[in-house]
């Protein structure tokens, strides 16, 4: 199993406990690690700036998305996304993430070696960008993963790393910038024309256009774009990696593949999934929750504190960066006995084993005021597209050397070979 970058973090928690001071004064870091510490910051959410905290994001996102977003503008607009994001109307989109899973999957051959990390990629943004937004935006997928992928890159450097670009105007920064120009002028005209001329599908981009937030005033044009473009950005940067690991995961783990399969076609009986069978994919549930577990995307979090803080004994002045790490919880053999083992069953609720989490202790998608909006979303697509995928096909992992890279999208690098041994109507 490669080990993502996360490992030293680890090792300092079991040497040093909860709290880590890193730096002098206010411009220092302070490390809140384990699940206690996750369960204070979830719990002092006005404690800290999110605008501040994610600035690195701004480029890709906007200054409007919700990342970035504090405080009544992050309330206003949240509130205006939650009801598309639902556990119900997540069930409506099921269709369409069949639908896009079984179009690349139809694109491979018996014999051929593939590299499913952007096969995967091409099919989360185009199925989060058709389940929110419609047709519009669908036939854009491609063309904004292209424009998107520059200032993605930006994102996967230090904030110090970022300014310094900014400051020297490197070539990174140019291209992002000039990518960035050419989505604004897409993301723009698609919303002229959703006002002009709507279409039945345009799903979200309508409720964004007509909606009425809690303030009464309407969403400007820069907060709609801002919206659109860090949904689908979001939405398949970080699920894709995770996808790729659960992939990762059934073709290594002894027998996985197998039992996954067994259970779609016992559950399934042939068809596609639709959104009642998946809660009865035990096993499948289990490989998403497992892969979320020890693949998390964000190896760390942080948050930018803004007012005085005391956690066991110790004292976080406002000023200072503080991170808090999914990746530590996730191995706390505390919580999870075999930490680095992966099993699937652990989270069968018929096991005598079983332990259901608070919300504390595993935390893929944060977790409080700010915990991530897509996550339904999030958990049913992978489980759809892995259904599609044992229920189709046949993979073999063929030798190669796989290293984990990135704090905040954790993914394969440089991707994930499979030989595809089988490939089914």
């Amino acid at each position: 199993m490669p080990y993502p970058p996360g490992e030293a973090l680890l090792a300092a928690y079991r040497a040093w406990g909860p709290v880590i001071d890193v730096g002098i004064g206010a411009s220092g870091f302070t490390f809140l690690l384990g699940p206690e510490a996750n369960r204070f910051v979830f719990a002092n959410a006005d404690a800290f700036s999110w605008a501040q905290t994610f600035e690195i994001l701004a480029p890709v996102d906007g200054p409007n998305a919700l990342i970035v977003s504090d405080g009544p503008a992050h309330r206003r607009r949240r509130g205006v996304v939650a009801p598309a994001l639902s556990h119900h109307k997540v069930e409506d989109y099921v269709q369409t993430m069949v639908a896009n899973a079984d179009a690349t999957i139809s694109t491979w051959r018996p014999g051929q070696r593939v590299d499913v990390f952007p096969h995967l990629r091409s099919t989360l943004r185009r199925s989060v960008a058709e389940c929110l937004y419609g047709s519009r935006m669908a036939g854009h997928a491609d063309m904004l993963g292209e424009l998107l992928q520059p200032q993605l890159d930006l994102t996967h450097a230090p904030p110090e790393v970022l300014r310094l670009r900014q400051r020297l105007d490197t070539p990174a920064w140019r291209r992002a910038r000039e990518a960035q120009r050419r989505v604004d002028d897409l993301i723009y005209a698609e919303i002229a024309d959703a006002r002009r001329a709507p279409r039945h599908d345009d799903r979200l981009l309508t409720g964004l256009i007509n909606a009425l937030p809690d303030d009464g005033q309407p969403l400007s044009d820069n907060e709609i774009r801002d919206l659109v473009v860090s949904l689908i950005a979001d939405g398949y940067e970080t699920t894709s990696g995770a996808m790729a690991w659960a992939v990762y995961a059934l073709l290594t783990v002894p027998g996985a593949w197998s039992i996954a399969a067994e259970e779609v076609r016992r559950v399934l009986d042939g068809d596609p999934p639709t959104a009642a069978h998946l809660p009865a994919l035990t096993y499948l549930n289990g490989v998403v929750n497992e892969t979320l577990r020890l693949y998390t995307p964000g190896v760390v979090s942080a948050r930018k504190v803004i007012r005085n803080l005391e956690f066991d004994g110790h004292r976080i002045r406002a000023g200072r960066m503080l991170i808090f790490s999914p990746y530590v919880t996730h191995r706390d053999p505390s919580l999870w006995p075999e930490p680095r083992r992966f099993r699937p069953q652990r989270w069968d609720p018929a096991a005598s084993s079983y332990r259901r989490p608070a919300p504390h202790e595993f935390i893929p998608f944060s977790g409080g005021q700010h915990r991530c909006i897509g996550s339904a979303f999030a958990v049913a697509e992978m489980t759809v597209v892995l259904a599609r995928l044992v229920a189709r096909t046949t993979l073999r992992l063929p030798a190669q050397r796989i290293r984990a890279r990135n704090f905040a999208a954790l993914r394969p690098l440089p991707g994930l070979m499979v030989d595809v041994v089988d490939r089914r109507a």
